[in-house]
């Protein structure tokens, strides 16, 4: 080989290491700090508060499309996370998709609870916050039928609303990687069980569940899932649009959630211990939750390497309902990739719309 060519190629070489370098010393890879100028667009496709309580907001997008499906879709989420996991930023949004398809959509966010909301229960949120915006929703779009489709606890929640109110309206329902089954959610059961882990004393002192401990017991399920995503960044760091996707990834999931003191304790003692929700005996205002009542199309979608809520926690939901029109996918990915990662655009959300599209004119 030509020793000109040789010096140029251990030159090209050195730079490439070089800037390499540069990016990951720039976007200090263990601190998981982006780049100055590396704008994390979150939460961003428009919207309008059309009704709010408490912490709680009803989000209402601006339509993409001159017509939209009749029959508007509300989105339920979780109690612990941040509701922007369906709306990281324009192509990786789930919101975004379903605007452009021609769904009217609306969003439930729970907010972040603080002092003086330790109080609230699952009376509260399914029993009176969840019919409230139902109702603005009907206000809104003209229409008394809806879609609803939660994910994670949200699913539990949407189950709960759609048993307790049979004749409300729901037209379709969908659930993403929910938990239903808290026998199949073995660490968490385990702390349920046990004699170390005591909710009261928890509540009673500090009032609010802290994120700080809501994201320990996230990680406790896998302790080395950080590590593995930071080398995953390493391996892909001249890769800009990969960096930009993680690091949204890495802020939702460092952004958990306080979680309302008498839900926790209700959710601990109720769900988890002594698993009333697959046993349709959880009660809200004092009516048991049957899941035989949900006789709407439903569908359930979970994912193959979901650590959060696995197989054995949610395979039951489907068989659990009343429904006759019911159809269970399962999507490769994760609890979190299902909905927001880069191949949920292939393998979900033209299911979602496929299922909906049929059952929403």
């Amino acid at each position: 080989m030509n020793v000109h060519a040789v010096a140029r190629g251990k030159e090209a070489a050195g730079n490439n290491l070089e800037r390499t370098v540069e990016k990951v010393l720039s976007r200090n890879i263990e601190g998981l700090k982006p780049l100055d100028g590396l704008e994390l667009d979150l939460g961003v496709t428009p919207k309008d508060v059309i009704y709010a309580r408490g912490t709680m907001k009803l989000y209402h997008y601006r339509p993409m499309c001159d017509e939209v499906y009749r029959v508007p879709i509300v989105l339920v989420m979780s109690l612990i996370n941040r509701y922007y996991i369906v709306d990281l930023a324009s192509g990786q949004s789930l919101v975004e998709y379903l605007l452009q398809q021609g769904f009217d959509v609306y969003l439930i966010d729970w907010g972040v609870v603080r002092s003086g909301y330790e109080h609230l229960n699952m009376d509260h949120y399914v029993g009176e916050y969840i019919p409230e915006c139902l109702e603005q929703v009907a206000e809104e779009s003209g229409e008394r039928e809806y879609s609803m489709v939660g994910y994670c606890l949200g699913g539990v929640m949407a189950c709960m609303h759609a048993a307790l109110n049979p004749n409300a309206g729901l037209r379709n329902l969908g659930c993403f990687a929910t938990p239903a089954n808290a026998s199949g959610m073995v660490l968490y059961k385990s702390w349920a069980d046990g004699e170390n882990f005591d909710i009261d004393r928890i509540v009673d002192e500090l009032g609010n569940v802290p994120a700080v401990m809501v994201d320990a017991m996230l990680q406790a399920l896998r302790p080395l899932q950080k590590s593995a995503g930071r080398m995953s960044l390493l391996d892909n760091v001249g890769n800009d649009e990969f960096v930009k996707a993680h690091y949204r990834f890495e802020r939702w999931t460092s952004d958990p959630v306080p979680l309302a003191g008498e839900v926790a304790r209700q959710l601990y003692k109720h769900f988890l211990r002594d698993n009333k929700f697959i046993q349709s005996s959880f009660e809200v205002k004092g009516e048991k939750a049957d899941l035989k009542n949900i006789t709407c199309p439903f569908l359930h979608v979970a994912a193959v390497h979901d650590h959060i809520v696995p197989s054995d926690a949610s395979k039951d939901l489907i068989d659990a309902v009343g429904s006759t029109d019911k159809l269970e996918v399962v999507v490769k990915g994760g609890h979190v990739s299902l909905v927001a990662g880069g191949n949920a655009v292939y393998r979900l959300w033209p299911q979602l719309v496929d299922w909906l599209s049929a059952r929403s004119c």
